[in-house]
């Protein structure tokens, strides 16, 4: 195991869109995160990765101001984020796709495109929105019930996408999904960053984030353990394994 606090990193081309610095978190009376440090630059595609129950998915909860008690610091270009409620962090730029998808079943695709409310300037349209997703289109006048699981994943994630948020976490986006579906959010996630997004990708399913990401944060026990850099993965597949328990 690589202490924190050694970690490799890569040679940074930007300053830091977002720095996590013992970040501390709680549900109720469990303390669940024990000094999570990691940056992200503008532009990233960056993963946690861990088994169940690491805290991947609670770091980004925490981020998000989503935790009942978390102390640290969160700073999103350069504004500490630790103090705010999560309505004030989100009119930041700063969206979270939940695990649980959080969209409306009564409602239609194209209705429940129309109900985020534009956070900031920047949001896409439901025409750039039914590009990324040509069954979101081909289906959006269905109810939310009549979907797919791979279709409310897509709409859950384009839902944000009409926030006008530029960074974007989404919790695990591929579980549960066909290849072919999966496939498709890979090739999403991919023109999002080529468009300027910045994205937090929790994952279990490191081939898909091997695709996608830039760099990989393995998260242990509520903690960052490690950093490995996308071009470095095979060197260190050995090692990933043991974290992940592959």
């Amino acid at each position: 195991m690589t202490d924190a606090a050694t970690m490799p990193r890569t040679a940074t081309t930007g300053e830091a869109l977002l720095t996590v610095s013992g970040l501390e978190g709680w549900y109720g009376e469990s303390h669940v995160l024990h000094g999570i440090d990691f940056e992200v630059r503008r532009g990233e595609v960056v993963t946690l990765l861990g088994r169940n129950g690491a805290g991947k998915t609670t770091t980004i909860k925490a981020i998000m101001g989503l935790l009942g008690k978390r102390k640290g610091s969160v700073k999103l270009e350069g504004t500490e984020t630790i103090g705010l409620q999560a309505r004030h962090i989100a009119r930041l730029g700063i969206a979270i796709c939940p695990e649980e998808r959080g969209i409306f079943s009564s409602l239609s695709v194209e209705e429940n495109l129309h109900l985020p409310p534009k956070l900031s300037e920047g949001g896409l349209t439901v025409e750039r929105i039914y590009d990324l997703f040509p069954n979101l289109k081909e289906r959006r006048r269905s109810q939310g019930t009549k979907l797919s699981g791979g279709e409310q994943q897509m709409l859950a994630i384009a839902r944000i996408l009409r926030t006008g948020s530029r960074f974007l976490l989404l919790d695990e986006p591929t579980e549960g999904l066909a290849p072919v579906i999966v496939q498709q959010i890979g090739r999403t996630i991919q023109a999002l960053k080529d468009e300027g997004f910045t994205i937090i990708l929790v994952e279990q399913n490191f081939r898909f984030a091997a695709s996608v990401a830039d760099r990989h944060y393995v998260v242990e026990q509520g903690r960052v353990v490690d950093m490995i850099p996308n071009a470095d993965l095979d060197a260190n597949i050995d090692k990933l394994h043991a974290y992940l328990g592959v």
